[in-house]
């Protein structure tokens, strides 16, 4: 079955509104303009998608199972367009890219500065988030590449091997919290803290659960979970918490002599991160332009690694 996309995309408006007035105002067309291109797709269908009523349109059975397949259809349509537009010089493609919170506050800003650089007609979607996020938004299309901890792949989504890099994390505290001035301080002492981490189940917290269980010890008092970076940094900075963190995410808070690690023997530990793609499909001349970027980010980092 074939389908019209001015059609799908009129469909995913009025589904996203609820309304056929509201519909017609963000598509700048008249109502029965767009009553008739619905109606248009129904007899195509050969059902009904909505049900009308006076205080709206609500999607019927056959409605909602056709809205992920005309949602996907758009999008694929869109970029199909941008990236050629982009190709001949006529419009400004876009990179839409997913990463979790240590790689959005160091790596990928890098990158995006070079690629907007030689690339000054892109613009950048960024999604941050833990890696259950970025899987479901890169199957989704939201987005083009995803920035996480290494992990197996999966039927839908792989990662690029050449584009590989490792950060450590620590347990971190702010400059003036009272471990710092304890002698000989072990892990075993951080479990009378109070904690603000990442939730339970998230990559962050598994890394840290895995070092307290190396040294023998259950998992700290969590008191505050959150996935904001920002919650937790001025937790750890401004209010005496104890957190996980890897070193690029608190860089410009210990520069600024806000939070650091706190020295702990065998209390740190390193990950390997990489870049992952849909396995489907090619990737977005955009996408691209920023994965030749993290190639060499990361082949230096790599060679530097080497070097010392």
């Amino acid at each position: 079955m074939a389908f019209d996309l001015h059609q799908l995309g009129a469909f995913n408006v009025v589904a996203a509104s609820g309304s056929l007035g509201r519909a017609a105002e963000a598509l700048n067309v008249t109502q029965p303009a767009l009553s008739r291109t619905i109606r248009r797709l129904e007899e195509h269908v050969g059902a009904p998608l909505f049900e009308r009523h006076t205080k709206g349109m609500q999607l019927t059975d056959i409605g909602r199972a056709l809205l992920p397949h005309a949602t996907l259809l758009q999008r694929e349509a869109d970029h199909a367009e941008e990236e050629i537009k982009a190709m001949l010089g006529l419009a400004k493609g876009t990179i839409r890219v997913g990463a979790v919170g240590s790689i959005a506050c160091h790596v990928l800003p890098l990158a995006l500065g070079s690629v907007c650089k030689k690339w000054p007609n892109l613009r950048v979607h960024v999604v941050e988030g833990v890696w259950d996020r970025l899987a479901d938004a890169l199957v989704a299309r939201e987005i083009d590449l995803a920035l996480g901890v290494a992990t197996s792949d999966s039927d839908e989504i792989e990662a690029i091997g050449d584009c590989r890099w490792e950060d450590t994390s620590h347990v971190v505290a702010g400059k003036r919290h009272p471990l710092r001035g304890k002698p000989g301080l072990a892990l075993k002492d951080t479990l009378a803290e109070r904690w603000a981490v990442f939730p339970k189940g998230t990559g962050p917290y598994e890394h840290m659960k895995r070092v307290f269980a190396r040294h023998r010890l259950p998992p700290p008092d969590v008191v505050v979970e959150t996935r904001s970076v920002t919650v937790l940094k001025s937790l750890i900075g401004r209010s005496g918490f104890l957190g996980w963190m890897p070193e690029p995410m608190y860089d410009a808070e210990r520069k600024a002599g806000i939070v650091d690690a706190l020295d702990i023997p065998g209390a740190s530990d390193r990950r390997t991160l990489t870049a992952f793609r849909r396995r489907a499909g090619l990737l977005p001349g955009p996408a691209t332009r920023l994965l030749e970027e993290l190639r060499q980010l990361t082949a230096a980092s790599a060679g530097t690694r080497a070097g010392r």
